[in-house]
């Protein structure tokens, strides 16, 4: 049963709805339990995706073939990633829970962790290249579960220098 405390698990799922399964499996309780909202839009890649907004809380967002991409949500969830992390949170808390967080397409990714990801609000997430560049009272309203491992940077090969 979708559940808005339930725990946050990078990469896998939040309020117990699971990444990669079919919208199928849920949209029985979907639309008999929540209020829906439901809204379709296209990726830079011209893919059509859709947006299930229950509640005005928790989104999840499907590719033309209904399965499931990514699920967020914003404060008014209450499950927690690791324990401590959660919507609604300040640049500051996180950076005191947290060991690193670095800036990727408008996301704030903690501890290298590409399976969840906090949402830098406007315009913050146009301007803010490093977590210094981010007010430490600034707070951040939503995350997100997904694979992001596309944005890890690579490097194909590594460069030593002599001392």
């Amino acid at each position: 049963m979708i559940a808005f405390n339930a725990k946050v698990i990078s990469g896998y799922s939040m309020g117990n709805v699971v990444l990669g399964r079919n919208i199928s499996e849920y949209i029985d309780e979907i639309y008999s339990r929540h209020r829906v909202e439901l809204k379709g839009y296209s990726v830079p890649d011209g893919e059509v995706r859709s947006a299930y907004t229950l509640d005005s809380t928790m989104t999840i967002v499907v590719d033309s073939s209904g399965l499931i991409v990514s699920i967020g949500c914003n404060q008014s969830y209450k499950g927690r990633y690791k324990g401590c992390l959660y919507a609604g949170q300040s640049i500051r808390d996180i950076m005191g829970l947290t060991s690193r967080q670095r800036i990727f397409n408008g996301s704030l990714i903690i501890d290298d962790d590409f399976g969840f990801s906090f949402v830098i609000p406007s315009p913050y997430d146009e301007v803010a290249d490093v977590i210094d560049h981010l007010p430490l009272d600034l707070i951040l309203n939503e995350i997100y579960v997904a694979d992001f491992s596309s944005w890890k940077p690579r490097f194909s090969h590594e460069r030593k220098t002599k001392g």
